[in-house]
């Protein structure tokens, strides 16, 4: 999922590219002090429009942090990274396999019941590669199968999985009726959540209604609280400067801010969470027919940039370098994977690999080899606005110095992932996915390639797998040695590159909420 900006889920946390996966939680300051308010309407913004609403089909973060109000998830994590109830009441894990207990009463937006055999079928529809679900591999292992008997449903797994309840706690589930006709989730909703979905209105705005009735939130979270707002209004604001002043003025409630206009609004004392994602991670697509297929090129693009300098502004020096893959918290590892293990930045070794490996400089400068320019398609995110600009600038004169031609293209989420996990047009990509648990990464950087898989960038790297294979023998915290050592292969051969973390923070004005990449939609209050 996440961070609230790609996809992946995220997924990324996301960051940059939106393609956030899973929830983000820190410190808090500020707060309304008023009494809390009866049949509001809680005014959210969003930097970019979700497109199609099937909450199982799409990585993006937009996606992810709309579908909270209307999707429950089988069970929830909190701040301190705990497994709690939702859809589930109980649950057990035992090497390859688990075992959930429906609650019963829980309704679906349409009336009907959701059941164990209602959540199964929504395990086996991801679980199966053919539905290009790109969810499968992020927050549900390859390999699964689910069986429903009663109340009671049973995951099959063919390896181990050692976070597996964190990843089935970002799962959204459908309802049957959704599962049976999934064009109808394209733009409405069929969930157990807590609201249901009563206008969409692509690229403007999002209105969702409380279902009174609800009472099987996180930990048996209910919306019998006084200030639970009766509508949500989800606006699509893509200027940041504009989303702050909608903020600052009472116009919105919640935005998440994480570019200069912050600094105003902390000066203002609203209430805030803050946490950090990775902001800035360099992509490259390795698929037959693309110059960035060769691995020279790819490690020489990686030397040609000062990437500490690349991440200040990035950041606008708000940030630091990054560390890891993992970032996004509650998560079960904490380590620095990037420190050491990146290609130094030094422009005459990047010169010297392009030389080596055949890469001539033509007539205008523009190196060639075998009769094709060394021409690249650049696709980076808007979500950080002039400073992504700015940085991805800086970054495109430095391989043009090296004698690689590029096109720069500032893109938002949608397109983004259109292009990442659809069409596979580019060459390079500045798409961040934030994640809580490494194991999380492992369908982006291994397996089945885009368009069938979440493989966007066609990554094969052995000595990553191997690690990998030896991290899913162990349990929980005790893999994360092994995580680190996989993370330091792909950096090693230049496979991604992670170049900077950045601070983010969501602000509330006239409402509090627990925020784990997006506000809880259960733990908003509205205050007078």
């Amino acid at each position: 999922m996440t961070s609230t900006r790609t996809a992946l889920a995220a997924v990324a946390a996301a960051g940059a590219l939106a393609l956030t996966l899973a929830g983000c939680s820190g410190g808090d300051s500020g707060s309304g002090d008023g009494a809390p308010v009866e049949g509001g309407t809680f005014t959210q913004i969003l930097p970019a429009d979700p497109g199609a609403l099937d909450p199982q089909m799409s990585a993006g973060s937009a996606l992810f942090a709309l579908s909270k109000f209307a999707y429950d998830s089988l069970v929830s994590v909190n701040a301190d990274g705990e497994i709690l109830s939702q859809l589930a009441s109980d649950w057990s894990t035992d090497g390859l396999s688990a075992t959930l207990t429906i609650q019963d009463g829980i309704t679906c937006s349409d009336g009907s019941d959701f059941t164990a055999q209602t959540a199964a079928d929504n395990l086996n529809f991801i679980a199966d590669p053919e539905n290009q679900s790109a969810l499968l591999g992020a927050f549900l292992p390859f390999g699964v199968s689910a069986a429903a008997e009663g109340s009671t449903v049973t995951l099959t797994l063919t390896d181990p999985a050692p976070f597996l309840l964190q990843g089935l706690a970002s799962l959204p589930m459908i309802c049957e009726a959704g599962l049976e006709d999934r064009s109808v989730l394209a733009d409405s909703t069929l969930g157990t959540g807590p609201y249901a979905l009563t206008e969409a209105v692509q690229n403007d705005h999002y209105t969702f209604e409380l279902r009174e009735e609800y009472a099987w939130g996180p930990d048996g979270a209910t919306v019998d609280e006084p200030g639970i707002p009766a509508t949500v209004n989800v606006r699509v604001v893509t200027d940041e400067t504009t989303a702050a002043n909608l903020l600052l003025s009472g116009e919105a409630n919640a935005a998440q801010i994480s570019g200069p206009d912050a600094e105003r609004i902390l000066s203002a004392d609203l209430f805030s969470r803050e946490a950090t994602e990775v902001a800035g991670e360099q992509w490259y697509n390795q698929a037959e027919g693309h110059p960035t297929s060769d691995p020279a090129v790819r490690m020489a693009l990686t030397q040609a940039v000062d990437l500490e300098e690349l991440a200040s502004v990035m950041t606008a020096g708000n940030g630091g370098p990054a560390t890891a893959l993992a970032l996004v918290q509650p998560g079960g590892c904490s380590y620095d994977a990037v420190s050491g293990s990146l290609p130094a930045y030094d422009v005459e070794a990047a010169n010297a690999a392009l030389d080596a490996a055949g890469w001539v400089p033509g007539a205008d400068g523009v190196r060639e080899k075998d009769g094709t320019r060394l021409s690249l398609l650049f696709l980076y995110d808007n979500s950080l606005g002039a400073s992504a600009a700015a940085a991805a600038e800086l970054a495109m004169s430095a391989w043009q110095e090296i004698g690689v031609e590029v096109e720069g293209k500032q893109q938002d989420d949608t397109v983004l992932v259109e292009a990442l996990f659809g069409t596979g047009d580019w060459d390079i990509s500045w798409a961040s996915v934030n994640v809580n648990n490494p194991d999380q990464m492992m369908g982006f950087l291994s397996g089945t390639p885009a368009p069938d898989g979440t493989n966007f960038a066609h990554i094969d790297n052995a000595d990553y797998q191997a690690a990998v294979a030896e991290a899913l023998q162990l349990e929980g915290s005790e893999s994360c040695p092994k995580w680190q050592e996989a993370e330091t292969a792909l950096y090693q051969a230049a496979d991604v590159v992670p170049f900077a973390n950045n601070p983010i923070r969501m602000f509330g004005n006239g409402a509090e909420f627990e925020w784990l990449g997006e506000p809880q939609p259960t733990s908003i209050r509205l205050l007078g």
